[in-house]
């Protein structure tokens, strides 16, 4: 049985409980944040999310592929010290291959089925973050790898 406290299943918690992410990229060597719907394939290795072309998002993974996305359950309350929880996941994004793009939007749109108009648009790019590494905190300071 998974340990709910364990890095892996707090990850896993937070990918299923959350329907948001902030993305971290890169513009002009200075961060940029942007707040994005996202889903998560099954083992965690993958992250989906949609964004449209003309968007400063796209323009930064266009120029700069590395990313860093947080995932959180904070509820901005005075007890989030004590029990939020967060996990920062650092990747590589690139858009799908035409190939891909079915099944990354069976997975998006499993989790965001409002979203469909929006995400089959042919002027929504369609990303997937390979996942490499993953930062949890949670119980106040508590950083495992």
């Amino acid at each position: 049985m998974e340990d709910a406290f364990a890095p892996e299943g707090v990850v896993r918690k937070l990918a299923a409980s959350q329907r948001l992410a902030v993305l971290s990229t890169e513009e002009r060597g200075s961060p940029y944040s942007s707040l994005i719907a996202f889903a998560a394939s099954p083992d965690l290795k993958t992250l989906v999310f949609a964004t449209p072309r003309p968007s400063r998002k796209f323009s930064n993974l266009s120029s700069n592929p590395r990313v860093s996305l947080l995932i959180d359950n904070r509820l901005n309350r005075e007890e989030d010290f004590a029990e939020a929880a967060a996990a920062t996941l650092l990747g590589c994004a690139r858009e799908v291959t035409a190939e891909e793009r079915e099944s990354c939007l069976d997975l998006f749109l499993l989790k965001h089925p409002s979203l469909a108009v929006f995400a089959r648009s042919p002027e929504v790019a369609v990303f997937r973050v390979d996942v490499e590494a993953c930062h949890v905190v949670n119980h106040f300071q508590c950083v495992p790898e």
